[in-house]
């Protein structure tokens, strides 16, 4: 079954089953790496996209489901005035350990600061609240967050 969707601003057409995850249209005929797969139930945040703003995880939302919404993904966030400054803030706090969890950790907080500029700190663990990191970077997650805030 063709499905068309716009992903970071373009039309594809891919030749996917309706019912096919969006993570998988996303890595595995599209070949965008950066959203990655980490359980696969909707737990975990790290397949985490926008979809038409909102933050969505990808590994059980089917293509066809999407429908003309815009998806955004974590190769084009930094195009976003919120996702540039999270992105700055992510670097210049060092914020990334190992580093898998952290492109659903961005999508997530860039998000948060477009819908509200200046999250306190119970918005930011709302907001966070599905996004798991093994490694445990959330007190530097956080610092990102408030910096990019007040940028």
């Amino acid at each position: 079954m063709a499905v068309t969707i716009n992903v970071n601003g373009a039309a594809h057409s891919v030749d996917v089953d309706g019912d096919t995850p969006l993570l998988w249209v996303l890595r595995d005929v599209l070949g965008m790496t950066g959203t990655k797969f980490g359980c696969g139930m909707a737990l975990c945040g790290a397949c985490t996209v926008h979809i038409d703003g909102a933050p969505t995880r990808s590994c059980v939302t089917p293509v066809d489901s999407v429908g003309a919404s815009k998806i955004t993904t974590i190769e084009a966030i930094g195009k976003t005035d919120a996702g540039a400054r999270v992105q700055k803030a992510w670097l210049d706090r060092e914020v990334v350990q190992c580093g898998y969890c952290q492109s659903g950790q961005i999508m997530s907080a860039a998000a948060l600061l477009a819908s509200n500029p200046r999250p306190t700190d119970t918005d930011i663990d709302d907001a966070m609240s599905g996004n798991i990191c093994r490694c445990g970077t959330y007190v530097r997650i956080r610092q990102a967050i408030k910096q990019a805030a007040n940028a």
